[in-house]
């Protein structure tokens, strides 16, 4: 039996399911495909998807502590975009995963 196969350390699948937990929430899911687009502040993801500012800074809150996004403050504004490309990556190779026609 072949066990040359490892996998990751606790603390990096820990941080895994951290990361596929905070992206386990529609609203959520919602933001960080909005945000493919670019940078957006809070007012205008509230006035978009309809929820007041409270609740989607809650949701905000959860994927800045997942590393998924990043803010910058502007005046009274705070805008947010992705964190990195490799969030784009994850949405836009996940979106394609689930538009493929099964066989």
């Amino acid at each position: 039996m072949k066990t040359d196969r490892k996998i990751p350390s606790n603390t990096d699948l820990e941080r895994l399911t951290e990361l596929y937990r905070a992206m386990g929430d529609v609203t959520r899911i919602k933001i960080l495909c909005l945000l493919l687009y670019g940078e957006l502040c809070v007012s205008e993801l509230s006035d978009i998807l309809n929820f007041n500012d409270s609740a989607v800074s809650h949701h905000l809150k959860t994927l800045r502590s997942a590393r998924l996004v990043k803010s910058r403050r502007s005046g009274k504004n705070i805008f947010y975009q992705l964190n990195d490309t490799h969030i784009k990556w994850i949405l836009t190779q996940t979106l394609a995963h689930i538009s493929e026609k099964e066989s």
